[in-house]
């Protein structure tokens, strides 16, 4: 299934979080967490982990928003735009270490929120990777993280969880992700798109098809059974499928 893009807000300042969570949720976007300290914030982290964060620099308590920051970046890697009433040089200087995506600077309108989420989203989204084996490893309007896919479906950004993907098939120069509820076809070799998924999870059986192994169903002499779908399993793969579903 698809999800919007959620965003956890990180202000001090109640009334201006839930401004700014009404701002996000008309945007389209889900709002996972609106929390006054940097210390909640990462307490939060530790069990769910949002695409997007949105920080206040000047956060009461022992850690401020750019220490918060710093910290995200160490472990979480979790993009951040920062929000800040105070735009003095040495504020910028430190935050400018955390390497957040935007600076905005209080009061801001609602239009400076979505243009500076628009570019973040659109900066994730064609972001290249370099590859040594081809140029194209990240499709224009894709986006991989560890456990999701970002997918530009119907004029918007989805995330689709790697959990919830069942098996993908190939079609010429295209991918076809079936998912528990959707398919979505993105311009991208299977090859170049396998390379990019976690290789205990997703297996080849066919130079047709990828399938998610917590998926299989059922397992033939030469196919394999993924919800209703009978996928092919080729002679070259057969062997390695068998051992990664422990076959007795």
């Amino acid at each position: 299934m698809d999800h919007q893009i959620d965003i956890m807000v990180v202000e001090d300042d109640m009334i201006i979080a839930a401004d700014i969570s009404m701002q996000l949720t008309q945007l389209g976007y889900n709002v996972s967490a609106i929390l006054p300290k940097g210390e909640d914030a990462l307490a939060q982290l530790q069990h769910t982990q949002p695409d997007i964060i949105l920080m206040d620099v000047g956060l009461k308590g022992d850690l401020d928003g750019v220490d918060t920051a710093k910290e995200i970046l160490d472990q979480y890697k979790i993009p951040v735009i920062f929000l800040t009433a105070n735009s003095d040089p040495e504020t910028f200087r430190r935050a400018k270490h955390t390497r957040p995506f935007a600076f905005i600077t209080k009061p801001f309108e609602a239009i400076d929120l979505e243009r500076s989420l628009d570019l973040l989203v659109s900066r994730l989204t064609y972001k290249k990777e370099e590859d040594a084996d081809t140029k194209n490893t990240i499709e224009e309007g894709s986006y991989f993280l560890s456990d999701r896919i970002f997918i530009r479906f119907k004029e918007r950004m989805v995330k689709v969880f790697l959990n919830d993907i069942k098996y993908i098939e190939a079609e010429r120069a295209y991918c076809r992700i079936h998912t528990t509820d959707k398919e979505y076809l993105i311009t991208l070799p299977l090859k170049a798109f396998s390379e990019k998924l976690e290789a205990d999870q997703f297996l080849r059986v066919h130079r047709s098809f990828m399938v998610n192994l917590s998926k299989v169903d059922e397992l033939g002499e030469d196919y394999v059974v993924v919800g209703r779908k009978m996928i092919p399993v080729s002679k070259n793969y057969k062997d390695e499928v068998a051992r990664r579903l422990r076959t007795i």
